[in-house]
């Protein structure tokens, strides 16, 4: 995942709607269906659905009255602690 990228998409979720990249989710979700996608185009696409949601989280914490700068970075501390285990 990638901060800067999460953060564009608060941002963009800020400007607009979630439900744009909530449709966009599935959107590509559904494209890790087509056979003929080789393995690195469905990591391509795993990368931008894992940073969608986590844009999704972030906009769920600021929505609950975190600031966007703390929702951001306690989304990344626990993303860098669930790998750590």
């Amino acid at each position: 995942m990638k901060l800067p990228l999460i953060k564009h998409l608060s941002t963009f979720i800020d400007n607009n709607d979630e439900d744009y990249l909530v449709e966009a989710i599935e959107v590509l979700e559904d494209l890790t269906e087509v056979s003929s996608l080789k393995d690195e185009e469905l990591d391509v696409i795993g990368e931008l659905i894992s940073n969608m949601y986590g844009a999704l989280e972030v906009n769920a914490e600021v929505k609950k009255g975190v600031a966007k700068k703390d929702a951001l970075n306690g989304f990344m501390k626990r993303v860098m602690g669930s790998i750590d285990q």
